[in-house]
């Protein structure tokens, strides 16, 4: 079974209802940017770090018009220093590659290792969308149902103030 097909099969048992539309692969969101463009929704940069140790991981979810300095988000955070993981730890912990990253990687996180930080800014979006573990799509559906999935796939989330 394909990552897509894991994702629908996940937001289906759900009762979780999206759009989906695909396009040609975009491993970045610059390149994203020009599919989105009669979507009304919320759409993210998700990125994902590692604390010094390597012990923790951290899926960072924000506007795609946004950036952040590696030192402004590990204040933010407050969970020491923080570093991009390697494609090896993204495979591991979400089953996921590079450009592909997404929020729906937390169906492989059978130990609900990895802790997911969410932009403020999102916390009152009615709609959002991310990629299906595959960036040949982007699936949107209502911020009430990606935080269902959140709480289904029984990792730890928090809405933070990433911005002033």
């Amino acid at each position: 079974m394909s990552r897509k097909e894991k994702v629908f099969n996940v937001l289906s048992e759900l009762n979780i209802n999206y759009i989906l539309t695909n396009h040609p692969p975009v491993p970045t969101v610059e390149e994203a940017a020009k599919y989105w463009v009669d979507l009304d929704a919320a759409h993210c940069k998700n990125l994902f770090f590692r604390n010094h140790k390597g012990d923790k991981h951290y899926l960072v979810l924000l506007d795609h018009r946004q950036s952040l300095a590696i030192k402004d988000l590990e204040q933010r955070l407050k969970q020491g220093k923080i570093s991009f993981a390697s494609a090896e730890r993204l495979d591991k912990f979400l089953g996921l590659i590079a450009g592909s990253v997404s929020p729906f990687g937390l169906i492989n996180d059978l130990e609900n290792h990895v802790h997911v930080f969410i932009d403020k800014n999102l916390e009152h979006v009615e709609k959002i969308s991310f990629h299906p573990n595959d960036n040949t799509a982007t699936l949107v559906l209502s911020l009430k149902d990606f935080i269902k999935f959140l709480k289904w796939s029984g990792n730890n989330y928090e809405f933070i103030n990433l911005y002033d």
